[in-house]
């Protein structure tokens, strides 16, 4: 059958570094780091004291108090997020087809800080289980696609996709299937995280996967850097509205982008380390160019996971190498994390719309932070560091990798 052709004409984002999209690109554009120390709870005797929270956000500002109070942060922000990019592509109820838009909205944790929270007050009480009647539907993460569904009216495909740090970018995936094969007209897809807390950040640190640089918060996230030590965890949004392109072009609707294709593939290798060779992230890419029917040479921009680990970053490079060739030399690379901090379950798609604005202006947002260059990695590669640079994107891949070996990348390209 003929797949039918997706289209973004909505975005939303609540990040570190801005509470709206528009915000969110001109801090990526200008190199703000979203880092410094924790706010959201007592972080002193931490491994880890600082995170990228995102700021300014109160909740009551966009949702009812009652509301507020019945949904974990996770939630709230998946809201913020889902309102602007339903607003921005100018749909609701009364003007699409409810029956026939979706949402797929995915965390890799959920709701963290609410499981916390019920826990430590019961093991603090007399034994008695008196536990807040939300407690269960505060915390499932699939939850917040349920939220953005009911408060829209949207009754067409609605579940949760979970793949660790991959979760958003196969929500993105799943959308497009869905959208493609004629079983949605629109989907709002995308994802949200919100675990800077106790357990979040003491659960990493225990792991070993987080910076430690508490006397440099501002430029601990530096993928690429010889001297990295782990990634930032960071906090936030983002919202996607996919839709099919000749539904969009019927109403008149803003076309972004087109979502090329997707890719996913497992390392088979390791529960937190990546395949030393990158190959589940050579595989994932090669899904993708296939999925979308390009070639290597079509790509201007990779927005690489780049979590600013030891292992992981070299093995990326390894895989782009391997995919891209000779190419390789030709791209930009950039790893917005040194920006934003690692959104986990939200970051493939905030990473998504980066690379949507990237192909729509032409600018490649830099990674900053870099200092010393690590000499296992191939100087010839452009990793846009300290600023962007401006030059042709037709078209761009994101790569997301989580825990589990779970590997998901999207391409986007200019629609036209």
């Amino acid at each position: 059958m003929q797949l039918k052709r997706v289209v973004v004409t909505g975005i939303g984002a609540i990040t570190p570094i801005g509470n709206t999209a528009a915000e969110y690109w001109n801090g990526l554009v200008n190199g703000v780091s979203g880092a410094d120390f924790i706010t959201l709870f007592d972080a002193s005797k931490f491994k880890t004291r600082f995170a990228c929270e995102v700021k300014g956000f109160d909740p009551v500002a966009y949702l009812d108090r009652k509301e507020a109070r019945k949904v974990d942060r996770f939630t709230q922000l998946a809201i913020v997020s889902s309102d602007e990019a339903i607003r921005d592509a100018g749909i609701s109820k009364d003007t699409v087809d409810p029956d026939r838009t979706g949402v797929i909205f995915s965390s890799g944790i959920g709701g963290l800080v609410t499981f916390q929270e019920e826990v430590i007050a019961y093991a603090k009480g007399d034994g008695t289980p008196r536990f807040n009647p939300f407690f269960i539907p505060k915390m499932i993460l699939d939850i917040a696609a349920g939220h953005i569904s009911m408060r829209h009216g949207f009754r067409g495909p609605n579940f949760a996709v979970v793949s660790a740090c991959a979760s958003s970018t196969h929500a993105i995936i799943e959308a497009c299937h869905y959208i493609q094969l004629g079983k949605a007209d629109i989907i709002v897809a995308g994802g949200s995280e919100a675990v800077i807390s106790d357990s979040g950040v003491a659960g990493f640190n225990a792991m070993k996967a987080l910076s430690e640089r508490n006397d440099d918060p501002k430029t601990a996230s530096r993928p690429f850097d010889k001297d990295r030590d782990g990634f930032v965890m960071g906090e936030g949004s983002g919202a996607l509205v996919l839709e099919e392109l000749e539904h969009a072009l019927r109403r008149g609707a803003h076309i972004y982008c087109e979502i090329a294709g997707g890719g996913a593939t497992a390392d088979a290798h390791h529960i937190t380390a990546p395949h030393p060779e990158g190959l589940g992230a050579l595989n994932v890419m090669r899904a993708s160019l296939k999925d979308a029917g390009m070639k290597p040479e079509d790509i201007d921009y990779i927005n690489v996971h780049g979590t600013s680990t030891p292992l992981g970053d070299i093995a990326e490079t390894k895989a782009i190498l391997g995919v891209f060739g000779d190419h390789a030399y030709d791209l930009n690379i950039s790893s917005t994390k040194s920006m934003t901090g690692h959104l986990l379950g939200a970051a493939g798609v905030i990473e998504c719309i980066a690379c949507i604005y990237s192909v729509l202006n032409d600018i490649v947002p830099p990674t900053i932070n870099h200092q010393t260059v690590d000499p296992d990695l191939d100087p010839k590669l452009n990793f846009t560091f300290h600023k962007p640079q401006q030059r042709p994107v037709r078209a761009a891949l994101s790569n997301t990798f989580g825990f589990g070996g779970h590997n998901a990348s999207v391409i986007v390209r200019k629609y036209g």
